[in-house]
């Protein structure tokens, strides 16, 4: 049987609730999917609820709903920060957004180093691609996206996570192979650098605060190539 099409709705999911959907979810599910008063579909908060809905009304810009049955989907105790030096170019962060969301990142934090490239973070634009990439993928909790913070205060917000990983590519460090230092059911945060890497006193100050360096293919790979790589394998090892 096909999943129902998931749409996002960011607001209390209550039995019997009826709602009236915004102009753009309502335009897709009545003038591209064509769906009309009677039919199901679900509707999640991004926060683990999903609700079983019928149609109640459908016109060109308005589409209302009632909600029939909502249940809670807990939070995985795997949770992934990715916490990335994003780069000037809109097009590959987007990608990342996008594909790190389907790999189900629990957050997602633009930081701020000694060389990361001064990129306008379009905060609505961003939410509605990791909105998309939540329903594409079928998920109910959307990913968490930070303001831009500095590398200190990522050290200190997130210094209880009990496994800290920092790829970078200094030789004369000592790194370990990603697959070595990652171990499954652990909540995780991985900082991924600039394109010009992080300094030599950023990675020893990380190394400080319990951090291992990683190192993740004999090829040097661009920011979003080495986070998708930790999304992805984080992604395997969780869920296999």
């Amino acid at each position: 049987m096909a999943a129902l099409p998931l749409f996002y709705h960011p607001h209390p999911l209550k039995v019997a609730g009826i709602i009236q959907l915004d102009e753009d979810t309502a335009r897709h599910i009545v003038q591209v999917l064509r769906m009309q008063v009677g039919e199901p579909l679900q509707l999640t908060n991004g926060a683990g609820d999903v609700a079983d809905v019928l149609i109640t009304e459908a016109a060109k810009k308005k589409c209302a709903v009632t909600i029939t049955y909502v249940r809670h989907h807990q939070a995985p105790v795997h949770k992934l920060h990715l916490a990335v030096a994003f780069t000037k170019n809109t097009a590959r962060n987007e990608w990342l957004l996008e594909k790190a969301t389907e790999l189900g990142v629990w957050s997602i934090i633009p930081i701020i180093t000694a060389r990361t490239e001064k990129e306008r973070i379009r905060e609505e634009r961003w939410t509605g691609i990791l909105a998309a990439a939540m329903m594409q993928s079928q998920q109910y909790y959307l990913p968490k996206l930070s303001a831009p913070i500095k590398l200190q205060q990522v050290i200190e917000l997130y210094k209880d996570i009990p496994q800290k990983l920092i790829g970078h590519c200094i030789e004369g460090i000592e790194r370990t192979s990603l697959t070595n230092a990652m171990q499954a059911d652990k909540e995780t945060i991985a900082l991924v650098g600039p394109e010009g890497d992080f300094t030599t006193e950023e990675v020893n100050q990380c190394a400080q605060h319990g951090y291992t360096g990683i190192s993740m293919a004999s090829q040097r790979l661009r920011t979003e190539t080495a986070a998708m790589n930790v999304c992805a394998y984080f992604n395997t090892i969780n869920n296999e």
